[in-house]
């Protein structure tokens, strides 16, 4: 059965913010999204995702316009750890199951998801396909999650990567709802 869901952040990190249309089914995940932020530049930014089952990222499509310039990224996973963008290996994230577009707080969704951190006690890391907003460059980035706490909503987790550490308050469908220094949700009148 299919759940969908809407969400907006107000993106602190971004001065900006963030809709997202989400469609849950099963063990897999699609949305689709639209941001615009003011930092590190003025900057729009829509994105379609696909996961295949056990919310593994099987596609990422991007586009991000500057008032300079259009970029379109087209990022793949063939299921089995190998990467593309825009047609061309990217051998420095081999391995990784997930992507996280940067700024985004609903690509925090899948490895949460995965392995049930909202609800359950365990730390995990995870090598991520990272891209960077707006110029949609792909780089390999370490994060750890941990789970902390059930909470009435969900619960909370913590997001470490390199030096940076945020405590994240997540729904029960794994979608953020506060990420310190980067995103709020804000709430439907």
């Amino acid at each position: 059965m299919t759940t969908s869901r809407a969400v907006t952040w107000d993106v602190t990190a971004s001065h900006g913010y963030e809709t997202a249309w989400a469609a849950f089914d099963g063990e897999t995940l699609r949305a689709r999204g639209r941001a615009v932020g003011t930092d590190p530049e003025p900057y729009w930014v829509s994105y379609e995702l696909e996961t295949g089952d056990g919310y593994v990222t099987r596609r990422l499509r991007v586009t991000a316009e500057t008032a300079e310039v259009t970029r379109t990224l087209d990022l793949r996973h063939d299921g089995r750890g190998e990467w593309t963008a825009d047609g061309q290996p990217v051998p420095q994230v081999h391995g990784a199951l997930d992507c996280d577009l940067g700024l985004c707080p609903l690509t925090n969704t899948m490895p949460v998801l995965r392995h049930g951190l909202h609800r359950s006690a365990g730390e995990r890391e995870f090598l991520m396909a990272w891209v960077s907003v707006p110029d949609l460059t792909v780089r390999p980035s370490v994060q750890t999650y941990t789970h902390l706490a059930r909470t009435d909503r969900g619960g909370r987790v913590r997001f470490a990567s390199g030096e940076f550490r945020s405590e994240l308050d997540i729904d029960a469908d794994g979608l953020v709802v506060d990420y310190p220094e980067l995103a709020t949700r804000l709430t439907p009148r």
